[in-house]
């Protein structure tokens, strides 16, 4: 029987094969070990081979319902104390107002809005209480905070200005049907974190005034 001979590797090939090894292991751990593991994402591999899916962070509670754990984006958990005025600020009588005998004209519109990089601004309609409206609005390049909410018409100016929240939320779209809970403005603010300007296109339809 014949002996096997296995080749012996001089040093300067041991050498080769050891640092091709670490650079193997260099670039498996930047692209798919500290994306998957840690989150950490820096040459942006982690995120095209979807690796960054796999990271859960240890406070996995913040993570979207129906997510498995995972983080969907950086944006920081907004709590329920963030809807609608504080408590210091008292209901208006005039929210309990009738509704009235009759509504503004149904109308539909598509407007617009360009909320500038690093900033937030509001745009509003009036409707009467019990007044009905369809919306969709969507961005054109990313993801806005916003608050959609309403003010309620009062007879005196306040000081504090109430209003209701009905929606806090990070999004690019948002799509729904309204019924006015009282008279007054009722609208969106939004907020642009990002370092561009954000088009946001609104569809409206319903009995309202612009």
């Amino acid at each position: 029987m014949s002996e096997i001979k296995h080749p012996i590797l001089g040093k300067k090939q041991i050498i080769k094969a050891v640092i091709i090894s670490m650079i193997i292991g260099f670039v498996l751990l930047i692209t798919a070990i500290l994306p998957a593991e840690y989150g950490i994402d820096l040459t942006g591999a982690g995120k095209l081979f979807g690796f960054s899916r796999l990271y859960v962070p240890e406070d996995g509670d913040n993570a979207p319902a129906g997510s498995g754990g995972v983080v969907l984006n950086n944006f920081p958990l907004i709590k329920m104390e963030k809807a609608g005025s504080g408590p210091e600020v008292h209901r208006p009588v005039e929210a309990d107002n009738p509704p009235p005998e009759t509504q503004l004209p149904e109308r539909q519109d598509s407007v617009q809005v360009v909320v500038p990089a690093g900033k937030g601004l509001e745009y509003k309609i009036y409707l009467l209480k019990h007044g009905k409206m369809k919306y969709e609005w969507t961005t054109d390049n990313g993801v806005l905070y916003f608050d959609f909410h309403g003010e309620v018409k009062q007879a005196k100016e306040a000081k504090a200005v109430y209003f209701e929240s009905y929606t806090i939320a990070n999004s690019n779209n948002m799509v729904g049907t309204f019924l006015a809970p009282y008279e007054g403005k009722h609208g969106w603010f939004f907020r642009n974190t990002s370092e561009k300007d954000v088009v946001v296109t609104l569809r409206l339809k319903g009995q309202y005034t612009l």
